[in-house]
């Protein structure tokens, strides 16, 4: 990976950025608790998307200026990729916030609020996540094969189970039960309220808990598919909150498309396998050459190349940007396999869901 240094007014512009919105958000759109329309969710979901691919071109712009046009462009692709890797998953965690608060019976205007300071939370939880992964990373470099065979494994374990949380049986609810005194209705907007002069926690604030530990659960999978891509923590951390930004709006415009997507999980679960085995690649092929013999064929003298590309400096690396293009390209093409073959062949429940709206409109 080529090294890049992030001065400081870099970090202040990006942190400039994301509480700005945040503030455009919830303290002027969303001032005043209510459902978002059809039509409010797409414009937002255009803005978010629209800013995270704008500041993707202001670090295209800053490396340029800085490190020049190659390694500006090869920037430019990690954090497309990253913020893809991460979108599509929050994509799939939006439905388990959908079972959350539909399991706690969340009213829609106040999901929004439950979101956001979710959200907000999670700035600060990623960047402690995020820079204590790339420091390990950086300092035992074997760490990233164990995150690489994690991924596999997940990626795995997500082709054969179906993994729904079961907020009845969590033990989040249990030990935050215990430890919190909570009511058992909601207050409006309200995390907490008195109650015979003592302060108690709403049904809303320990829908927030439940929603910031799932989010910490989501990170474990996230931050090294991620770290899969690049080890650059500013790419890292603000193309993870970049994905997360929007999740708000995306969940309200997909609440009701949830099933729709059925095979997102199938192409999401590849893309980790994916990651997780180039991120295993050094060592399959430290492994395939103490087999082979360094010169004994073709592959082995290609092979070999391989291992010996990563000890030259960046500008002389041969691997390093058809590595990072194809990741970019099997991310892309998954996302939109699994959704096209989503449309094409519809669930069951999707299509009991389309009779279901075709009878109301014919009543």
């Amino acid at each position: 990976m080529t090294l890049v240094e992030f001065p400081y007014w870099v970090w202040t512009t990006f942190f400039a950025v994301v509480f700005a919105a945040l503030f455009v958000d919830i303290g002027i759109v969303n001032r005043k608790s209510h459902v978002p329309s059809r039509r409010e969710t797409i414009i937002w979901s255009i803005i978010w998307i629209s800013l995270a691919l704008t500041f993707n071109g202001f670090v295209y712009w800053y490396v340029n200026g800085a490190y020049g046009p190659d390694v500006a462009l090869s920037k430019a692709k990690e954090f497309f990729t990253g913020y893809l890797v991460e979108l599509s998953l929050s994509i799939d965690n939006l439905f388990v916030f959908l079972l959350i608060f539909s399991f706690f019976k969340v009213p829609k205007e106040y999901q929004h609020r439950a979101l956001f300071w979710g959200i907000f939370m999670a700035l600060v939880l990623r960047m402690v996540m995020i820079f204590a992964g790339v420091e390990l990373v950086n300092s035992f470099h074997w760490l990233i094969y164990v995150f690489g065979a994690f991924l596999i494994y997940t990626g795995l374990k997500m082709f054969r189970e179906d993994g729904a949380f079961e907020p009845d049986e969590s033990p989040i609810v249990k030990l935050t039960t215990r430890i919190i005194p909570i009511t058992n209705r909601f207050e409006g907007e309200k995390f907490f309220v008195r109650e015979n002069g003592k302060l108690t926690g709403t049904l809303l604030l320990l829908v927030l808990i439940v929603i910031n530990v799932v989010d910490i659960v989501f990170a474990v999978d996230s931050i090294p598919a991620i770290l899969g891509i690049t080890t650059d923590r500013f790419i890292v951390y603000t193309s993870n909150i970049f994905a997360i930004l929007g999740l708000r709006t995306f969940y309200f415009l997909l609440a009701d498309l949830a099933a729709r997507f059925h095979y997102l999980k199938i192409g999401l679960a590849f893309i980790l396998t994916f990651i997780g085995f180039k991120m295993l690649l050094p060592l399959i092929a430290g492994g395939l050459i103490m087999i082979l013999g360094e010169n004994s064929s073709r592959f082995a003298v290609f092979v070999q190349s391989y291992l010996n590309d990563k000890n030259l400096p960046h500008d002389a690396r041969v691997f390093e940007q058809p590595l990072i293009n194809i990741s970019l390209g099997v991310v892309v093409a998954a996302i939109a396999f699994s959704i096209i073959l989503s449309m094409i062949f519809p669930s069951a429940l999707t299509a009991e869901q389309e009779i279901e709206e075709l009878e109301d409109d014919l009543t």
